[in-house]
């Protein structure tokens, strides 16, 4: 797996980690208010945090004494550009699709009233 994409859906197939960057999207946070939430160890949220930094979904930086995590977006661009490529192939399959319901539906003798048939 040696792919950003490959490695950020991976690092986002763990409902915890997903959490931690929804509530990333509010605000920075220090590795102890991230943690807050859960019942883990500070050192399992920093594992956490270190398979999401490998996927350049949040980076660490230093403010004075405090150590923010900060959400980098632009993976999210990644995300969709790739996300968005499959769904208009899909939406013009499914298009292509009622095209020919549509035409199929047009072919279709309408049938006749039995009055019509010569039924007495």
């Amino acid at each position: 797996m040696d792919d950003q994409l490959s490695r950020v859906f991976s690092a986002l197939a763990d409902p915890t980690r997903r959490d931690m960057v929804a509530r990333l999207t509010a605000a920075d946070a220090t590795v102890n208010e991230l943690a807050e939430p859960y019942d883990v160890s500070v050192q399992a949220v920093s594992k956490h945090l270190k398979v999401l930094e490998e996927a350049g979904l949040v980076s660490r930086s230093r403010e004075a004494q405090r150590r923010p995590v900060h959400l980098e977006a632009e993976v999210f661009d990644l995300m969709t550009k790739w996300i968005e490529r499959y769904r208009r192939r899909a939406e013009e399959r499914y298009r292509r699709l009622d095209d020919v319901l549509a035409e199929m539906d047009t072919e279709q003798p309408t049938p006749r009233p039995d009055s019509e048939r010569g039924a007495s």
